[in-house]
Order: structure tokens, then sequence, then C-alpha cells
């Protein structure tokens, strides 16, 4: 079979928000299949045996068949090439580390061309998936060879650059799962959990409410235990010195053995433990030096290390170390038996492997080694152990066997010290009895590694991200609003700027610092911020990271949705006005108007199930999205008339309605009317009268978001109006 061209990837579009597709970030490729137009999957010899001998786990993939080899019985069936690429990038992030179950492909009106979209939270890792994806379905199609393994690499290594660390990511997830909403702040690990001035921020396992001053303590670790001990707290002698010599000095005085380390250190980098020989102490003075900024030099005190993690004044899990040895076979060097154990499946470079590699030429081995008189290529006599760490690999979960005093002075120390997250590393001899007597706190530690407790090598996974997110974000009995302000979003062609300017000046009125993001600018307070069109996902994002905003109003656009996606996961009020502009999003191929539902109703998807969606009910199109909407509804009509309004008010347990009735804005609940004023009289200063389907939307946010009619009416009123 002759060669057949390339897919064509016409264009590729990050949607970092709800979009039409679902209301996750996914990467929107649109696809020219060209030639292949003609070659469904089962047309192409060999082209399914290629794919599955690849890729053997695509037999999972359920397709919408909905069932384990459904997407198998679609490739032998016959699907298209972009079908197929689909299911070939989701497949490659999952074997990659990233599960990626969604994905959808869809021909557009031009024949041979379609939209793929596949779920994934980076954009960088997205594009490399979608290349490898391309070149791998390619070669597949042209009996080619490829090379899996520098795929997965490259996928791999886009998660390592981009992805949140494992400290990071866990209080990530365990927000996400109390559905508190989250904003990658950097590149980094700086994270916003929660909106506006709910917000919350964290760095690694750092909080806001992180000390500096605690944190400078923390690093200090000599400061750090003389103001534990002035607290009767337990911790070891010891003293900063400035040479070799005088570490030697300062270990004959407090007496041998003793421990040798940075005093601003961390990771167990440039600590060496029970140390006796001048020689020694005299070389892990040369280790400890380039770690810290100071030398300690401390009496070694026997027991297991232990790392108890406290949270908010509790300890929130503790995990114990162990010693690394290896054992001889009398033939093998010790590199060779090293190099077996770092095989272990535990072990690796990245932040994801709970123990690190074994490296024979770091100094603290090596020093290890010197002291057992043996070297990289010494054979190891059979049975004979050679201890190659003493310190660092605290990976045992212990967290059910502390005992109260334990955890007593572990929440004492976090507290004299002023860390609202801190690791605690100590000496015990025994963590289930009384720690008096028994062991000592060697180092408070701010912004604590969590992976040890994420996956220990032994014992259960500890929740320590829904612990940390907790401390953020107390429970309440509710907990429906952790870290979000009220959100109104409003999407249309028809007065929108103004009606999201009212909503939030009525917000203002009624107590809650707003910030509005509109086509006429950016506002907080009332005040223009920025004079430049901030309906879209950027102008919303800078107002939704402000501290300063009690409260949001967003205005977005059905091409921002097509393009960007929302800027927010969910709001408290959703305003639909129309469906119109169809005509200018051809190049989205939407070509009439009956496909404005499906960008439209991203804004009511979004509603949240103790919110309201608010609808033009003298448009159909726009009323009949009442159905898709979590929340309540509520319509606004000039029709006091309006069937749809009428049944919605019998039917929905008093459903309720902004309608004009002889002139007159009524607020309706059920049969219940309450009249807020005449039109004549809801007028802006100086009698400008406002668009009336606009006002009534306003008055309907307002009304949703809880503010008194009375205070509507007033503010109104007072609304100074200018575009």
């Amino acid at each position: 079979m002759a060669k057949l061209n390339d897919i064509q990837l016409l264009r590729t579009t990050f949607l970092r928000g709800p979009s039409v597709w679902t209301y996750r970030p996914v990467l929107e490729v649109w696809l020219d299949l060209g030639e292949l137009e003609e070659y469904p999957s089962n047309k192409i010899p060999g082209l399914n045996e290629r794919l599955t001998r690849w890729l053997p786990d695509l037999i999972e993939h359920t397709c919408g068949v909905g069932e384990r080899g459904g997407f198998i019985q679609r490739l032998e069936g016959g699907t298209w090439m972009g079908h197929v690429l689909e299911h070939v990038v989701i497949e490659l992030l999952n074997l990659a580390g990233l599960p990626a179950e969604f994905g959808q492909t869809r021909e557009i009106s031009k024949r041979g061309v379609y939209r793929m979209v596949f779920r994934c939270p980076e954009e960088a890792v997205a594009r490399v998936a979608l290349e490898m994806g391309h070149k791998l379905l390619m070669a597949a199609i042209n009996d080619q060879p490829f090379d899996l393994k520098p795929a997965i690499h490259a996928i791999k290594t886009a998660i390592n650059d981009r992805y949140l660390g494992p400290s990071t990511g866990c209080i990530v997830d365990a927000a996400s799962e109390r559905r508190i909403p989250h904003i990658r702040l950097n590149d980094g690990n700086l994270v916003q959990l929660g909106y506006g001035a709910a917000q919350r921020r964290i760095w690694t396992a750092e909080s806001d409410q992180t000390s500096a001053i605690a944190e400078g303590i923390a690093q200090d670790k000599d400061f750090t235990k003389r103001l534990l001990a002035a607290c009767g707290v337990p911790v070891p002698e010891g003293q900063v010195v400035n040479s070799p010599e005088e570490a030697w000095e300062v270990a004959q005085d407090i007496g041998t053995p003793v421990t040798v380390k940075p005093s601003d250190g961390n990771h167990a980098r440039g600590v060496t433990l029970e140390l006796y020989a001048e020689n020694d102490i005299k070389a892990a003075f040369a280790l400890a030096r380039p770690e810290g900024s100071d030398v300690i030099v401390e009496k070694f005190i026997d027991g297991v290390e232990h790392r108890i993690l406290v949270v908010g004044g509790k300890v929130a899990a503790a995990t114990k170390g162990e010693t690394v040895s290896v054992y001889g076979n009398g033939t093998a060097t010790l590199g060779e038996l090293v190099e077996v154990l770092n095989q272990d499946p535990r072990r690796g470079p990245e932040q994801e492997f709970p123990l690190d590699w074994i490296n024979l030429q770091a100094g603290a081995v090596k020093l290890e080694l010197n002291r057992q008189n043996v070297t990289p290529d010494s054979i190891i006599p059979k049975g004979q152990a050679v201890l190659l760490q003493r310190n660092g690999n605290m990976a045992i979960d212990c967290t059910d066997d502390v005992h109260p005093d334990v955890a007593y002075y572990a929440t004492l120390a976090a507290k004299i010290v002023g860390l609202d997250i801190a690791g605690m590393d100590m000496i015990l001899k025994d963590v289930s009895q009384p720690m008096q007597g028994q062991g000592a706190i060697l180092e408070v530690n701010a912004g604590p590694g969590l992976l040890m407790h994420l996956k220990p090598t032994n014992g259960a996974p500890r929740p320590v991200g829904m612990a940390i997110a907790d401390h953020l974000f107390p429970r309440t009995e509710e907990d429906r609003d952790a870290g979000r302000i009220p959100l109104v979003g409003i999407v249309g062609t028809r007065e929108n700027a103004f009606i999201a300017r009212l909503v939030g000046w009525l917000l203002q009125l009624s107590g809650k610092r707003t910030g509005v993001a509109s086509s006429e600018g950016m506002f907080l307070a009332n005040r223009r911020t920025q004079k430049t069109d901030t309906a879209n996902w950027a102008g919303a994002h800078r107002l939704l990271t402000n501290r300063l905003a009690e409260a949001a109003v967003i205005q977005t656009t059905p091409r921002s949705i097509l393009e960007e996606g929302l800027a927010y996961d969910r709001c408290l009020i959703g305003v639909v006005t129309d469906m119109d502009g169809y005509a200018t999003l051809a190049d989205h191929d939407v070509l009439e108007a009956g496909q404005m539902r499906r960008v439209i109703r991203t804004q009511i998807d979004v509603v949240l199930t103790h919110g309201a969606g608010v609808l033009n009910a003298d448009l159909p199109e726009v009323a009949d999205l009442a159905e898709l909407s979590d929340g309540e509804v509520i319509l606004y009509t000039l029709d006091a008339a309006n069937p749809v309004v009428a049944a919605h008010r019998q039917d929905n347990e008093g459903g309720r309605a902004v309608l004009v009735k002889d002139s007159n804005v009524v607020l309706a609940t059920g049969a219940q009317e309450r009249v807020l004023g005449t039109l004549a009289a809801l007028s802006l200063p100086g009698g400008k009268r406002p668009d009336t389907p606009a006002l009534l939307a306003a008055i309907a946010a307002a009304w949703a978001l809880d503010i008194s009619p009375d205070l509507i009416g007033a503010g109104i009123k007072t609304f100074e109006y200018s575009n």
C-alpha cells in the first residue's frame, strides 16, 4: 500500500476552563484527514495490529460502546483517524502516569475536517502528547518503525517540568475533593485556593499563614534548639563550630558519639551520624559546610529517626526511618550490590519516588564506606552487611503508634517556633512510649515534604493534603462555599456590560467590595481600574486573583467560551440574555442559530446547586436552558402573560420571575407578587431610562443574590452609569 499523507493539524487551542466540551481543561485540535478520510481503520492493512502491539492497553478503552474492548471493536469495525488519534493520545498520557479518560472527536461541516479534544490540565504536556500521538499514528498507518520509550519519556519530562510537586499537588487534590477552586499563580508550586477575598495561598507545604519569622527561626537549627530547650522541650546538647579543629574540640567536650550537620540545611543533606574518630568528625565538617551557613556538632542520641507532621496544632501523620545496608554474596562488588538495590521501584531521582537512589560518590556515603574500610570495588563476603545510609530514609508509616506525649511535644515545638505546618525530626527509641527519657527533637522544618506520608514504603498512606486543606478552610455544617465568593457570570450580546456593572453596584451597596470584569473595563468598588475590554478569560482571571474582591461579576462572550473557556469552575448566578451572534463565529463552525445553544449553555452548566440561572423568558431558546441548571431558575420577561413564566411560577413550587405588569416591575414568587416600582421610577440618576430587558436581568440577578428589593430599587436610582 502506498504511503499515505500525514494528518494535518490545522490549529490547536487550549481551553483552560469549562467549555462546550467539559468542565475541565482540554486541548482542542482541528484535524484535516486529507486522503485518510477515505481510509477508516479497517481499510489500512495491519494498522490495528500495529496499534495494539505498541499500545496493548487500548483494550481498556470502553469508547462509546461502554464496555472493555469497546474501542477495539470500533477499530475492527472501521473508525476514522481523528477518533483513533484521540485514543492514541489518551493512552500515551496514561502510560506516562497521567490518567486522561476524556476525549471526543466530531466532524465539522467541511468534509474530512474534525475537532478532536482530550483532557489535560497542562497545555505544554498536552501539546507534547499530541505530537507523540500524531507521530505514532502515522507510523502505524504507513507501517514504519516507532520507538515508544522515547515518546513516553518526552511526555514524562513535560509532566515533571510542568506539573505541581507531590506536596502541592496533594493539597490541591484535597481542595478539589471539597470543590474548592484553585488557580496556579506561576510555573512552580505557588497556588491560590479559592477566589478573591476568600482565597488562601500555598507554596509546597507552606501557606499564607506560615510566618516568615517562624520560617527564619526554623532555618536556624541552633537557635531553634535553644528556643525549644528554654521551653522544656528535649533537644540534644550541641554547639555551632567554625572549623574542623573546633568541631573535634566540641565533640570532646560534649562526649562522643556526635552528629555533625549544617545549621540550616534540609533533606538530611550534609548530616553525618554517630561519629567517634577525629578524622571522621573533621571529614563530616567538610561535608556539612557547603550545605548551610554554619555547622553544628551535637550529641548523638541513640534511637530511630522519626518525622512527625503537625498541621494546625495537630499531628497529621508520622513516619519512621531505617538505615540502608546491602549484604554481600561473596562474588559481587559493593557497586554491583548497590546497582541491584537501586532497581527497587520505590527508588528514583524524581519527587514521585519515596526513596532516593543510593549514590556511592555522595560525600556522606563515602564517609560511611571509609569508616568500614570498603570501596565500591570491594567484593563483600557472603552475609556481611555494609551500611550505606543512616538517615534520610523515613518512609515507614507509624501514625497510629504515636504516643500522646510525643504528639504533645511535637505540637508544642511547632507553637514555640510559630509554624502552622511543620515537620518535626525526632529521635525516639519507641514512638509509642512517652518521650521523656527516650528521645529528643532534632529539628523543626518549615515547608516539610509530604511524599513520605503519601507513599510510605510500609503502612497506609495518610490524607495529609486534606489535613492542610481543612486547616486552611475549616469545615462548616453545609461546607459548600469554602473558598468561594458570590460570583455572577453573564453571557450574551444585549447590554451585558450594563447588566454586569449594575449588578456589581448593587452588590457593592449590599456591603461586599465587588469587582466587575466587563467589555467596558475592570471595576473595583465601582471605580474603573482598567479601561480595556476585560470580558474574557484574562480579565476574569485577574479579578479572581484579587484579594480585595469580596464578590465578582464577570461578563463573557460566546467567542471567549469557544477560544478560552470560562475562567471559573462554577458560579453562584449565571445570566443568559440571548443567543445572538452566530454569524460572527463561522471560524468556529457555528453556522446557524441553533448551534449557539451548545456554546451558551456553558454558562448555565456551571451554576452551583444552591445558586440560580437567570434566563430571558422572551426568547424560547434561552428559556429552554432552564432544564440544564443545577440550581434555581429565575425568569425575566416583558410580558406578564408569558406562558413560559406562568408555567414556571405554577409548576416549580413557587418559581420566581421578574416581569413587567402595567408598567410596573414585579417580583413574582409563585402566585405572590411584589411591585418593585414603575419603569419610570426605576430610572438612573438624571431620569436616564435603561434598556428594559437589561434592567430586568440585573434585578433578577440581584434578587437571586438575596439583595433586598428595597436596596435594589434604591440602588438603581443611584447608579451613575457611563460607558
